[in-house]
């Protein structure tokens, strides 16, 4: 998490590109992916005033790191995986954009 720097995207993006890169020098891509959040997260070919760039938006620039092995045993228990992603653009839009933007005021 980055408390204090990273506030512009392309920024933050440029850092979690070159995270990435570490991640596959070390060889390490089978075992650990990134997860990326950041409050002005903006998902690429997508309208600017899309909800759904909120299923990556956070108070703070962070980048996480999944251990895959975990991953993998809790998607097991999840008919399909893909459609998370989608259930969270869905319960967006049921909330609304006003409700939506009161509960992340970061991302507005």
């Amino acid at each position: 998490m980055f408390t204090q720097s990273l506030e512009d995207f392309g920024d933050f993006l440029d850092v979690l590109d070159w995270f990435q890169q570490l991640l596959e020098q070390a060889e390490l891509t089978a075992d650990v992916q990134l997860a990326s959040f950041h409050p002005q997260y903006q998902f690429e070919g997508v309208p600017a005033d899309d909800l759904g760039h909120y299923t990556n938006r956070s108070p703070f620039p962070t980048i996480h790191l999944l251990r895959q092995d975990q991953m993998s045993k809790v998607l097991a228990h999840v008919s399909d995986p893909e459609k998370i992603y989608l259930d969270n653009i869905e319960t967006l839009k049921k909330l609304g954009r006003r409700q939506v933007e009161a509960l992340c005021p970061w991302g507005t």
